[in-house]
């Protein structure tokens, strides 16, 4: 109750601030959230609208949660990219922000990026965010996946505008859990067992010597002139080659002809 007491004061007080021609345009604004497929609750639908509209406000970027039963004849690519274009959604003069569509009929989901949230959320960013809520989605826990998807399209705007968006490379860092913890001390300790025996095995009495002087019985042979004589010298080249991990964002054109970045897929 308190939280949901914060975010109702944080919204009053953002459009408090807006200049009426803001104001305007946010009262004007399309739902976040569109459940057709009735798959929340009444109060999950308006809590999370709620978050979404905070997040959405704050960044200047929407964030929107699209659910349907049916695709039609459309991917669920188009779908998304259509529902954007069509139904007046993006924030700012390129229209940016990032849509999440579900199409319950065939266990669809889609992605789609526009003007800004191209850049800021990755090809490699969006598969990231999508391996975190789609457990959920296949769960039937679809509040908690759309929260979560909510929750880390804060974190991924935020991160984008240090300049540095989440890409190859350039991922958020996991927090280690315990078992992570025990895995990663027994790995080490059968690492230290393992050269422990190597070592002690090669502890011996007689060891194969590298110098043939070792062989030799004292004063049995003296060497009055010594020589270094220089044969012939073998330069070995190669070339390394760089890798390119790639990264960035893939864009379409959609069927109103605005550039779309985004993702599907099945959960």
């Amino acid at each position: 109750m308190r939280n949901k007491k914060m975010t109702a004061a944080v919204l009053l007080l953002m459009t408090a601030l807006m200049t009426p021609a803001a104001a305007e345009a946010a009262e004007n604004h399309p739902p976040r959230v569109v459940d057709q497929a009735d798959i929340l609750t009444d109060e999950e639908e308006r809590m999370l609208e709620d978050q979404l509209d905070e997040i959405s406000e704050r960044q200047q970027m929407d964030v929107d949660v699209i659910t349907v039963y049916s695709l039609g004849n459309k991917t669920s690519t188009e779908f998304a990219d259509d529902y954007y274009d069509y139904y007046g959604y993006g924030m700012g003069e390129a229209n940016s922000g990032i849509m999440l569509l579900i199409g319950m009929e065939e266990r669809d989901w889609a992605i789609s990026t526009c003007g800004e949230g191209i850049p800021y959320f990755t090809d490699a960013g969006q598969e990231y965010m999508v391996d975190k809520f789609r457990p959920y989605l296949s769960d039937g826990d679809y509040y908690e996946a759309f929260t979560c998807f909510a929750k880390l399209c804060d974190s991924f705007i935020e991160q984008a505008k240090t300049g540095e968006p989440y890409d190859v490379g350039n991922m958020p860092r996991e927090p280690m859990t315990v078992f992570d913890f025990l895995i990663h001390m027994g790995i080490g300790f059968l690492i230290m067992l393992i050269v422990a025996a190597w070592k002690r095995l090669r502890l011996r009495s007689v060891r194969r010597q590298v110098a043939a002087s070792a062989y030799m019985k004292d004063g049995s042979m003296q060497v009055r002139l010594r020589r270094d004589i220089f044969v012939n010298k073998t330069v070995t080249s190669r070339v390394i080659e760089s890798s390119d991990s790639g990264g960035g964002s893939s864009t379409h054109t959609s069927s109103s002809g605005t550039s779309h970045g985004g993702s599907s897929g099945k959960f």
